[in-house]
């Protein structure tokens, strides 16, 4: 892999670019014990049980239209209604390291318990905070990036593909010449990072957007993901007949998403 393109795909800070080591106790203190020093093994089968439960909790929507199709519901937004605007707090707060400001969000309130206007909900995107969130309580510990930025363990695990860094238990592999599994994360670019492509990883500081693969189905892979039409919501993938998400010249086979990269997750169990 390459590195990114110019200007869009600059690092925004040397922190950005510097190489990632393990998280260390402090980051997870208020983790709940089963997850913080996990009672089992970081297990494909907990990440996905977790998943499907958060789909559960927010009402099982599946939406296999196009992005951007469904009209805005204002203060209607499931992240905004009682019992779950808690949870996505839940996310930010168990999800993202100590120390981050963004850990004290939710799904209509800012760092000072601030009601935002619906229209802002983009400046509180909590999509990597549910993934984060997934991984932290399936017993991931030091060994996932958590982060309130999806291309934080995009290029983490681009790093770990090339041997640039070690210690994390995600790999990004080509969609092209890759099968997801169930467990594994699936990512594309968000905004202008949709020209990126796999060959452009690891890209520094960029939007995106990833779902976990719970399933495959007559429809296609089935995948979950936080903060999609606002809230937690199942959308069918297609693949070909080995499962690939893309064509061997790196097109997606999606025709609403270019998925860029495979995330396998190294579990334990």
């Amino acid at each position: 892999m390459r590195a990114g393109l110019a200007g869009l795909l600059l690092c925004g800070t040397l922190a950005a670019c510097a190489p990632q080591r393990a998280q260390t106790p402090a980051f997870d203190a208020d983790v709940p014990p089963f997850a913080r020093q996990p009672y089992q093994l970081f297990s494909r089968t907990d990440a996905i049980a977790i998943a499907q439960r958060e789909w559960r909790l927010f009402g099982q929507q599946v939406d296999d239209d196009p992005p951007g199709t469904h009209p805005d519901l204002g203060e209607a937004k499931p992240e905004r209604q009682p019992g779950l605007w808690q949870r996505v707090g839940e996310y930010w707060w168990l999800g993202i390291n100590a120390g981050d400001p963004a850990r004290a969000w939710t799904g209509k309130h800012d760092a000072q318990g601030k009601v935002f206007p619906p229209a802002r909900d983009g400046d509180y995107a909590w999509s990597a905070a549910f993934i984060s969130y997934v991984m932290r309580i399936a017993g991931a510990g030091g060994l996932f990036p958590y982060s309130p930025a999806h291309h934080t363990y995009i290029d983490i695990a681009a790093q770990m593909s090339e041997g640039r860094t070690s210690g994390w238990a995600v790999r990004a592999l080509d969609p092209a010449q890759s099968v997801p599994q169930p467990g594994d994360l699936i990512c594309t670019g968000r905004g202008t990072a949709r020209l990126l492509a796999f060959q452009d990883l690891p890209a520094g500081s960029y939007t995106a957007h990833c779902d976990i693969v719970v399933e495959d189905t007559d429809q296609g892979w089935a995948v979950i993901g936080g903060n999609v039409d606002d809230t937690v919501t199942l959308k069918h993938v297609p693949h070909d007949a080995t499962g690939r998400i893309a064509t061997p010249d790196g097109t997606s086979l999606d025709p609403r998403t270019p998925w860029m990269v495979v995330i396998a997750v190294d579990y334990r169990a």
